[in-house]
């Protein structure tokens, strides 16, 4: 009797499996969903008087999206309104795979748009380490913010629009806390402020006024049920985190996580989680 129902066990078991993975294969298109997305979030502020639009990019890894990065820069200039700036939120490089994807796409952001870049935990641990990479992206004309805060003009219709842009390493670097406090006391509470900050985590409970935190690293939870479940784990946060993707809120500060754009370099494959470009809308209150 226990060996029959173990056996119905098993059976149901591998029913069970085979049916999931037929809807698996069946709707594989969907479930495994490689196609760049875009997500806008709108941030409103009486700090602006005219809309801005910054886009976020986190944890390329190197990857590749089309012949000289085409699909990726088609996405952007599809955009209307165009980006004011990217920001770039770290793990652009990856340890592993080679750098010649990440860098063909860094020299196109930078012809186009001004460009911003915060370390990630994979540059840290690559083999010829961050500081090269930073030395690399400076010479490739993206601004390196390392507990630094930059000033962007844009002119819009409605004259000068000023925002300050700041940003940390990773605490990979072993110096984040240092350049945060760095970068909170140069905040200037009449300007609009983001800050870069490779992991969303960190982003929690900022004793600065920033107005905005821009993040990546989680990778979208990995995998998603839409409605259900926002991602499943992600790196620095564990299982079901809290700070998969989108926008969240900590008092006066806005806090938006890229799912991110690693594709090929994923040992786990992306369910219902496709690569995003996270664009963030300044609008005036």
């Amino acid at each position: 009797m226990k060996k029959t129902k173990l056996r119905r066990a098993a059976l149901l078991g591998a029913f069970l499996l085979a049916v999931c993975g037929g809807v698996l294969w069946l709707y594989r298109d969907a479930v495994f969903d490689a196609r760049l997305a875009i997500r806008v979030y709108p941030v409103r502020t009486d700090k602006v008087t005219a809309p801005l639009r910054l886009a976020v990019l986190s944890d390329l890894h190197s990857c590749s999206y089309g012949e000289n990065q085409e699909e990726l820069l088609g996405a952007l200039q599809a955009l209307a309104p165009q980006p004011d700036a990217v920001l770039l939120a770290g793990d652009v490089v990856d340890d592993e795979l080679p750098e010649e994807s990440a860098w063909r796409a860094v020299s196109r952001l930078t012809e186009a748009y001004p460009c911003f870049y915060v370390t990630g935990n994979h540059e840290w641990w690559h083999p010829q380490g961050a500081e090269r990479i930073c030395r690399e992206m400076e010479r490739r004309g993206a601004t390196v913010l390392r507990g630094d805060c930059r000033l962007l003009s844009v002119e819009k219709a409605g004259g000068v629009q000023r925002i300050q842009l700041c940003g940390i390493d990773d605490p990979e670097s072993g110096a984040s806390g240092a350049q945060l406090a760095r970068a909170g006391e140069r905040v200037d509470g009449g300007l609009f402020s983001v800050l870069l900050v490779h992991r969303p985590e960190e982003a929690e409970g900022l004793p600065y006024p920033f107005d905005l935190a821009v993040s990546g690293h989680a990778h979208g939870g990995q995998w998603r049920l839409p409605g259900l479940v926002n991602g499943l784990y992600a790196p620095g946060q564990g299982f079901f985190p809290r700070y998969a993707g989108g926008l969240y809120a900590f008092g006066e500060t806005s806090l938006v996580v890229s799912r991110g754009l690693a594709r090929e370099s994923t040992r786990v494959p992306r369910i219902f989680n496709p690569p995003e470009i996270a664009v963030v809308d300044i609008l005036p209150r």
